[in-house]
């Protein structure tokens, strides 16, 4: 869920095209912060015009969509490059278990979460992983996105505190045996929940003292795992993190009553030393593991498309202005060594900034862009930012499902929840890739709920939000954009951290009343048969 450039509204250059149409797309033009993105003459960018259905039109998009994936014009699985990754994600803390076993210590979310139903357990990940990889191989994936438990490794989350064997056997074992099977893990080292003590002793990353222990946790891994893990996020979406951390205040650790104020300071410190203990890391990898073990070091943040909410200049500044207080928030300090310009002018003082060493050391840290995409939004300009909503109070921004001129980005999607706009995870590609000079990318997260269907297995409205996901990311490669991969998000029933598993995100879904028995959706075989070359059966 987070943001780019500013990409102003998608303009199709010939006639009105069919919403949904089998014929291909020719000649969109994205308007991203005054530079347009026209993909080239020669591409073979397909359909991916969503924008004009509306509400009661979700049974009429999902049978176009899944008509479109059948036809001879979707990209198959061959068509994409050598090499590329198909995958399927989720996270240690979203489906481990096993909170007090193994020698594990506790995380902050075992304290955020301690009364949830099945928060302890999950669907016991921890216990039954050979069976889950299993489930993996049956899909048909080629590598898995996991994350680490720091915690279960590090169990107090210092060296000097010990580390965990029984813990590094387990990553070991999930390790091996999805090597064994043909997957490669793609390793994220912080997914969003660390030690409770290091919260509890000082703050977390609002301490600097954190980011050693960081780099102490992050060197255990690459020594112990980067023999065989080739690929590594050092941090999922730590813009957002800092934003349920230190705005929503999730844990009541805050100490400032900046959701009432609407002035905020921890959050941009907090962020300041993920940034810097994501550096640290990297700087760590490449100097000393890199060369011997052939891997990558990266970052995945949140993504979305933001649309001015009218032509006006004030809502295509306000666009820009949220685009540079999300992503720009993380990526120009990884590409350019410092925050965004307007960021600096309106935060002022409370914007840490970095040293000169710090500048060198966050440049050039990333060898791929991570991104998670769900869906985009309008950005209408706000002057009070008293009434600014969202967390980013300083951008005087807010997000808009519907435009000036009544009209959404995509369509309501009812079993989902969600609006729908495949176009959104296009034009980010785009602008991605001319923003940061044709940096790698992976797509790390994509996927939507199943939360109003009386049957979870019966989850089409998913299938046609994957293929049709599919479809814009092998538009954006066909024109230009170095997309590595793409992983389905997620490979089973997670625990989310709002919703419990009332969601249903899971490609397999977790029967809870049978034994935790792992059940592929309809949308598990779909994707099974794509990547088996097999739709036509």
């Amino acid at each position: 869920m987070e943001k780019m450039e500013i990409l102003s509204s998608l303009r199709i250059t010939k006639t009105v095209l069919a919403i949904l149409s089998l014929v291909l797309l020719s000649n969109i033009r994205v308007q991203a912060q005054g530079i347009l993105l026209l993909p080239s003459e020669k591409s073979s960018q397909r359909d991916l015009s969503t924008s004009q259905i509306g509400e009661g039109d979700t049974t009429n998009a999902h049978d176009s969509i899944l008509k479109f994936v059948n036809s001879s014009n979707f990209p198959n699985r061959v068509s994409f490059p050598r090499g590329f990754l198909f995958g399927a994600g989720t996270s240690a803390a979203q489906i481990e278990g096993g909170s007090h076993e193994g020698g594990r210590g506790l995380g902050i979310f075992d304290e955020l979460f301690s009364g949830e139903d099945k928060f302890a357990t999950k669907i016991e990940h921890y216990k039954r992983y050979k069976e889950d990889v299993q489930h993996l191989k049956n899909l048909g994936v080629n590598s898995y996105r996991m994350s680490i438990c720091w915690n279960r490794v590090i169990p107090d989350g210092t060296l000097k505190g010990g580390i965990n064997k029984e813990g590094i056997n387990f990553y070991n074992n999930l390790i091996n045996e999805l090597l064994n099977n043909g997957i490669e893990p793609f390793v994220t080292i912080l997914h969003l929940d660390y030690p409770l003590a290091l919260q509890k002793k000082f703050g977390g990353f609002l301490n600097h003292s954190i980011v050693k222990h960081f780099k102490d946790y992050s060197e255990l891994l690459f020594k112990t795992f980067g023999d065989r893990v080739k690929h590594w996020a050092t941090l999922n979406e730590p813009e957002v993190q800092v934003v349920y951390e230190s705005v929503d205040n999730v844990g009541n650790w805050s100490m400032e009553s900046c959701q009432t104020t609407k002035v905020c300071t921890e959050i941009y410190t907090e962020l300041h030393i993920l940034l810097i203990a994501h550096a640290t890391a990297s700087k760590l990898y490449k100097s000393k593991f890199q060369a011997i073990q052939k891997g990558e070091i990266g970052i995945t943040i949140s993504s979305e498309s933001y649309v001015p909410y009218s032509s006006k200049l004030e809502d295509v500044d306000a666009a820009q202005r949220l685009t540079d207080f999300t992503w720009g928030w993380v990526l120009e300090p990884l590409f350019h060594g410092d925050y965004p310009q307007i960021m600096r002018k309106l935060v002022g003082k409370r914007l840490p900034k970095f040293t000169k060493n710090e500048k060198e050391m966050l440049k050039g840290s990333i060898d791929f862009i991570g991104i998670n995409y769900y869906s985009s939004h309008y950005v209408r300009h706000e002057p009070n930012r008293t009434k600014v909503t969202g967390g980013y109070f300083d951008a005087l921004a807010n997000l808009e499902d519907i435009n000036a001129e009544g009209k959404t980005l995509g369509y309501w999607d009812q079993y989902g929840g969600t609006y729908v706009y495949p176009e959104g995870l296009y034009n980010f590609l785009l602008y991605l890739n001319k923003k940061y000079k044709n940096s790698k990318i992976y797509i790390n997260e994509n996927g939507i709920p199943s939360i109003k269907i009386p049957n979870p297995l019966n989850d089409e409205h998913r299938t046609a939000f994957i293929a049709a996901h599919i479809n814009a990311t092998k538009s954006a490669i066909d024109d230009g954009v170095n997309v590595r991969g793409y992983f389905a998000w997620a490979a089973f029933d997670t625990f989310d951290f709002y919703d419990g598993y009332s969601h249903n995100m899971g490609l397999y879904h977790v029967d809870f009343n049978d034994c935790l028995k792992r059940v592929p959706t309809n949308t598990a075989k779909w994707y099974k048969k794509y990547l088996t070359h097999d739709l036509d059966q």
